[in-house]
């Protein structure tokens, strides 16, 4: 019953039909990555994408000179991986545990069985409609907004409004994140520490009471 509940709650599957559901869970297959272990790495051939259960997941891509840039963290509930559908036979990224997780593989030739169902196929295209919005949406950040509202979005939009935030990640793994490099990033968390907006302790961040009101206003 777990995939059952998990595909329930993930807001793509909204308005899909029980049975759809079921033929869906059906194909899932559970898997348990360690911590910084690699579920696949960009280039290799892409025979299924993914539905985090529990855990976290970086998406990156990496340069020649080894320099890693995440593109996404993903969360539970959600659905990756699924460029290798349409766009091209290999993962265009590659996809690690930040922690201990837990994902269920959907193998491609079989989830396109499930594609031939009109229903489901146009639910699925919304949903890569709304995947291109959110990368449309990171790519103007990066280029419009400054260190400290792309590292406030970020918590946000990763773990929701809260006064305080246990990462679960490297300070390396955050800065790059949010487009910066580590040492800018320990700067603007000295900067905020001093301003008062917020103080760090290893891996949790605390913020100061009404910040993050005040900044979504």
């Amino acid at each position: 019953m777990e995939i059952i509940e998990i595909l329930e709650n993930i807001e793509f599957f909204n308005g899909v039909s029980r049975k759809s559901r079921e033929k869906l869970a059906s194909i899932c297959t559970p898997k348990m990555i360690k911590k910084n272990e690699l579920l696949f790495s960009e280039g290799d051939i892409g025979r299924s994408l993914y539905i985090l259960a529990a855990g976290s997941i970086r998406i990156f891509k990496s340069s020649r000179e080894g320099r890693e840039t995440i593109i996404k963290i993903i969360k539970p509930g959600e659905l990756f991986a699924e460029v290798v559908l349409f766009e091209q036979d290999t993962y265009p990224a590659s996809a690690a545990a930040l922690k201990t997780s837990t994902v269920y593989s959907l193998p491609k030739r079989q989830f396109h069985a499930l594609l031939d169902e009109a229903d489901f196929r146009n639910d699925f295209i919304l949903l890569l409609m709304k995947k291109q919005r959110y990368l449309a949406d990171r790519l103007h950040a990066l280029t419009t907004d400054d260190v400290e509202s792309r590292f406030v979005r970020f918590l946000l939009d990763q773990f929701g409004q809260k006064d305080e935030y246990r990462l679960g990640m490297t300070k390396k793994d955050l800065a790059s994140a949010i487009g910066a490099g580590p040492e800018t990033l320990s700067r603007l968390l000295n900067r905020m520490h001093r301003e008062g907006k917020l103080s760090v302790a290893g891996q949790t961040i605390r913020m100061k009471p009404g910040f993050l009101r005040e900044f979504m206003q």
